[in-house]
């Protein structure tokens, strides 16, 4: 069924909201140690006063170097990952005719709104299946997913890549999230999305970028519906460290940090019962063994991430948080 064209489509997120005030902030996956120092001090430096450069052919320039790419055509900067998958959809839709769209379930909520602001047919995918679609299609993938901090199967991702018709897309948003194990190899034939932003805990500056396969009639439409200067000077800023060696480095140290605070968690909730996924990043999908009062939480300055709208009615979405966060969350838990 399409949506009513007078009842607007609106996103829910985790993170910041009109409601009450946020102490521990569990709902949002952006690390908690950021945002590193010189990066900082990079965007906060970056010149307001004039226009960036609206083809940003020196940042694409360095982003296709540090990706190993040989053209920085390939690449297509983005005001964020949001607004790179509106800009997807619909050049997709354009200049491949793909009307359906298929989204991983559970999922990142953005690839269905962006589908169905556009009227296109959406179709959800679980954890072990494979799309199967019956025309030409988009199809989003997550690695690692969000909600779940699941991984995906290369050959897996390999095979639907091949498939004819098939626009794989694969959202790198919390690949510098990874805290075990290995990334599967990526299809050279997906598009993929990267959004810094999320792992350096810098989520108010909009920036990403899209690595395109190769430059053909979806890359040009996609080029073509960017508006004119779509990332802002501070974004230009982030993008430009992202690839530091500090800023690795810096990475590295994080995920250390964040490798601790993840097992404290995921202990003491298993402890009260908890029913937890498995996960390869900072953040994953957990049932309680009783429904929460979120009213509580939130009275209480904590926020947990209700993922009823990322496909999983009855979980919630946590991430892990430093030791204060966490006596506080679990103080209101056993009360």
């Amino acid at each position: 069924m399409s949506p009513s064209p007078h009842v607007p489509l609106l996103p829910v997120h985790g993170g910041p909201d009109n409601g009450p005030p946020i102490s521990h902030d569990f709902s949002t996956n952006a690390n908690p140690l950021g945002p590193p120092l010189g990066l900082i001090r990079a965007v906060q430096a970056a010149d307001r006063s004039r226009y960036p450069d609206p083809q940003y052919l020196s940042l694409r320039t360095q982003l296709a170097a540090s990706e190993g790419l040989s053209a920085p055509e390939q690449l297509l900067v983005a005001s964020g990952g949001a607004e790179a998958i509106r800009r997807l959809t619909l050049a997709a839709l354009l200049a491949r005719d793909c009307r359906e769209v298929w989204v991983p379930c559970p999922g990142f909520g953005d690839y269905a709104l962006a589908a169905q602001a556009l009227d296109l047919r959406v179709h959800g995918y679980g954890p072990d299946e494979l799309p199967r679609p019956r025309g030409p299609a988009l199809v989003w993938a997550c690695e690692p997913c969000n909600p779940t901090g699941s991984s995906l199967d290369g050959h897996a991702l390999q095979a639907l890549a091949e498939r004819p018709g098939v626009t794989l897309v694969v959202d790198r948003a919390y690949e510098a999230l990874r805290l075990y194990g290995e990334a599967p190899a990526l299809p050279a034939q997906a598009w993929q999305l990267v959004c810094p932003n999320k792992a350096l805990g810098l989520t108010g500056v909009r920036a990403a970028y899209l690595r395109a396969p190769e430059p053909d009639a979806l890359w040009a439409r996609a080029l073509s519906l960017a508006p004119s200067w779509v990332l802002s000077a501070e974004g230009v800023a982030l993008l430009q460290h992202w690839h530091d060696p500090a800023t690795a480095l810096w990475l590295a140290h994080s995920r250390e940090q964040l490798r601790l605070w993840r097992r404290q968690l995921r202990d003491a909730l298993e402890q009260r019962g908890w029913v937890q996924g498995e996960s390869v990043t900072n953040f994953w999908l957990a049932r309680p063994p009783q429904p929460l009062d979120d009213g509580r939480l939130r009275a209480a300055g904590l926020k947990l991430r209700d993922a009823s709208s990322l496909g999983a009615p009855g979980a919630w979405r946590i991430a892990a948080l430093p030791g204060p966060a966490q006596q506080a969350l679990l103080k209101e838990i056993d009360r």
